[in-house]
């Protein structure tokens, strides 16, 4: 092999004198040429970190590091931290690789960036022998289970892209980490030879987890939800095998309309996840009250999603019979203002659902408005281009009336805009209450009527609406202040 990267072998250890050394004889000798072994003692209260410091005071290959107790997860996280390899392969302090394993895996992972993952055969030793049979590599399967030990070989970037193993979990970590480096694709090789001998002990930890199956599922649930609905139709059930029944059974009295722009496909499964993202307060809360806004960053972008409130007992058979929602009336408005040339955020998608006959809740999604202004900046703040955006703001309202667009909750919120050098961008948010006529000149200046402003600022309005209209600036003036007497 001409190149041979650096492969960081992480060993976290916690009271682990019994077996340390035979584990540490293993992976030094190993035939492949280019290694570190990074110890990382998580806090023993044995002498494993003396063992650990013998290694390393012997081959230079062995470094030895120290924490406070804080768990398998942290311990990896901080040896991978400190680790100097491309590739990292973890492995427990109580089992054993094989000399060819490092590398027969680097040879395979080095000849596509697309396999993520390179893992063992493996046998069991210790209370029980025979090979550890396990499935082939499926997400599907992933979802349901756990089919990778722990011990694999993998890019230290990947490491770095999900964050390092989650250290909210205290059971089946490895199990959250694989999902987490391969929910959005890449391949997993296994290698055709045995080449880890995985200990079973009574004591040991996969023994012990099983008593936390509800912890683990309620975590995997919480930290990727999208992945299990597009995999299982749902989260993750404590009946785990029967899931994809479980959660079709569920749609069957609940359900869903999900509309998802054809630009953002591959963020429909995250749409549908919506309800658990709220449940679980992710995100940043932008404003909570009847209804709620949330910031969440998906895939690399910025999204807004508004959660409607439940609406009263009669809207609910009203919503979930006759009338779209404002999730959806929301969506569908904001394409009409942009095929109009108007402006508003980009719209991603909405969610919709009902128990029975009954409409409960409902999601819109939009990108995050690059406009960092709304309409009362221009109220509580100087702006000296203040003339110049009022201006922008007219014709913007103008153009909205002109096309037959009545936005009934024009208000100092929801109007949002950003200066360039050439121009300032305006856009509208807020659009579920957009009603549809002919709107003349009373009617149109009325609907300045939300908006605070001096008199100075109601005179630029009005005549600049007036021009985009052809109607008479100082008539136009005249009503909006009829609606709307200026601050002083």
């Amino acid at each position: 092999m001409n190149h041979s990267p650096l492969v960081s072998v992480i060993v976290p250890v916690y009271n682990m004198e019994q077996y340390l050394s035979e584990t540490l004889d293993s992976v030094l000798a190993s035939d492949y040429p280019s290694f570190e072994v990074i110890v990382m003692d998580d806090g023993s209260k044995d002498s494993s970190l003396q063992i650990a410091k013998a290694y390393a005071s012997k081959d230079a290959r062995v470094k030895a590091y120290t924490q406070p107790n804080a768990g398998a997860c942290a311990a990896r996280n901080h040896a991978i931290a400190l680790a100097e390899g491309e590739l990292i392969l973890p492995v427990d302090a109580d089992n054993t690789i094989t000399p060819v394993f490092i590398r027969k895996a680097v040879e395979v992972i080095v000849q596509d960036d697309d396999i993520k993952v390179v893992c063992p055969r493996a046998d069991f030793f210790g209370d029980r022998s025979g090979e550890w049979v396990l499935p082939p590599f499926s997400l599907k399967l992933l979802a349901r289970k756990n089919i990778m030990d722990t011990c694999a070989l993998y890019r230290k970037s990947d490491w770095e892209r999900v964050k390092g193993y989650c250290e909210e979990i205290i059971a089946r970590e490895d199990w959250e980490f694989w999902i987490s480096i391969l929910k959005d694709g890449g391949k997993v090789v296994k290698l055709p030879e045995i080449s880890l001998h995985y200990r079973v002990r009574n004591s040991s930890k996969r023994v012990t987890d099983r008593s936390l199956k509800k912890h683990v599922i309620d975590v995997l649930n919480k930290r990727h939800p999208e992945f299990f609905e597009r995999e299982l139709g749902g989260p993750l059930r404590y009946r785990r095998t029967w899931s994809k029944l479980i959660n079709k059974a569920y749609r069957l009295f609940h359900p869903r309309v999900v509309f998802v722009n054809k630009d953002f496909a591959d963020f429909t499964s995250f749409i549908k996840a919506l309800p658990v993202y709220f449940k679980n307060n992710e995100g940043r809360i932008i404003h909570k009250g009847r209804n709620e806004l949330r910031e969440i960053d998906y895939k690399g972008k910025e999204l807004v999603i508004k959660s409607f409130c439940k609406p009263n007992p009669v809207n609910q058979i009203v919503y979930g019979l006759f009338r779209s929602s404002k999730a959806q009336r929301s969506y569908e408005y904001a394409e009409l203002l942009l095929k109009s040339g108007i402006g508003t955020p980009q719209p991603v998608g909405y969610y919709t659902e009902r128990t029975g006959l009954l409409f409960t809740r409902s999601y819109y999604v939009s990108l995050k408005s690059e406009c960092p202004h709304i309409y009362y900046d221009l109220v509580k703040s100087h702006f000296t281009g203040q003339e110049r955006i009022l201006r922008a703001i007219a014709r913007a309202t103008a153009a909205m009336h002109e096309h037959g667009y009545l936005h009934k909750d024009y208000s100092r919120g929801n109007i949002l805009f950003k200066e360039t050098e050439q121009d300032v961008k305006v856009e509208i948010i807020d659009l579920n209450r957009i009603r549809f006529r002919e709107i003349g000149m009373e009617e149109g200046c009325k609907n300045f009527e939300r908006l605070p402003g001096t008199h100075e600022m109601f005179a630029v309005l009005a005549d600049e609406y007036a021009k985009a209209r052809g109607f008479d600036g100082a008539e136009c003036l005249k009503r909006i202040l009829s609606h709307n007497p200026p601050s002083q």
